[in-house]
């Protein structure tokens, strides 16, 4: 089994970008402001109020320490099935509810992770202790990150630094390639004949060459291969893998909802 997922898996468990109302919880100086959701990327903000959202962002969605039930049911149902994990998420919620870290592929990044922006070295650091840094000067009345210092540089050359995930072509890959490569080994030895469950989840058409195209991609490789779109907006596959194909035009907690309903069993005097 192949589990991919897009953004749509992560908004089901409760992660979602658009929903203004925790924006406004969670950022009010920045709602303030008249912004409304977390989809901040290119929004010239000043560092101290760049900085601000980046820590609270981050600790809520990456750092927090809280299971997640949606992720853990997931893995339950995935159960003793040799499996891989593909996403685009980067918030690290597959490998903290209970999926082998070594087997989660994320091409995009990881909140995880920063790098200096030009960058000047391949290194990338650890973001949690920048996190509780940032924190600890982060002002929720403004928004903004009071102490100068507490903003990070570079600590190679001095320079501005951003999160490592994929944004543009400065976008630091290297801690995510090993995983990358280990997936494709493991397709590569999958014998062409395996019945191989591709079970895509939330992945639309905001960068579909990640999750979305890969997986259609796979499934018309791999002949006896299944492909199972959740999406409640975008659950259609192509044409030409309509047969092997089941779009489910729902989200993953309905689709765990329904797997998990009592199923009575047939009546075997009723003829089908």
């Amino acid at each position: 089994m192949l589990v991919t997922a897009g953004a749509g898996l992560s908004a089901a468990a409760g992660y979602d970008y658009g929903d203004a109302d925790r924006f406004r919880e969670l950022f009010p100086a920045l709602h303030r402001l008249g912004l409304r959701s977390r989809y901040l990327v290119g929004v010239p903000l000043p560092p101290a109020l760049l900085w601000g959202y980046w820590a609270v962002h981050i600790d809520d969605i990456r750092h927090n320490p809280a299971p997640n039930s949606l992720y853990q049911r997931l893995r339950a149902l995935v159960g003793d099935t040799d499996h891989w994990v593909m996403t685009s998420n980067v918030d690290a919620l597959f490998a903290r509810n209970g999926f082998a870290p070594d087997r989660i592929f994320t091409p995009q990044g990881d909140y995880g992770r920063y790098q200096c922006t030009t960058p000047c070295t391949p290194t990338t650091w650890d973001s949690r202790p920048l996190v509780e840094r940032l924190l600890a000067a982060y002002d929720p009345a403004t928004g903004a990150v009071t102490d100068p210092q507490a903003l990070p540089r570079c600590s190679n050359c001095g320079g501005e630094v951003e999160i490592n995930v994929r944004i543009g072509p400065e976008f630091i890959d290297a801690p995510y390639r090993p995983a990358g490569d280990r997936l494709q080994d493991w397709l590569n030895t999958t014998p062409a004949d395996t019945r191989l469950l591709i079970l895509e989840f939330g992945a639309g058409f905001n960068t579909p060459g990640v999750i979305r195209w890969p997986g259609e991609h796979l499934a018309r490789h791999f002949p006896h291969a299944h492909l199972v779109r959740v999406n409640p907006t975008h659950p259609q596959a192509p044409a030409d893998l309509v047969d092997r194909a089941l779009p489910i035009p729902a989200d993953a907690e309905h689709l765990l909802d329904a797997l998990d309903a009592p199923h009575p069993a047939p009546d075997p005097t009723v003829i089908p």
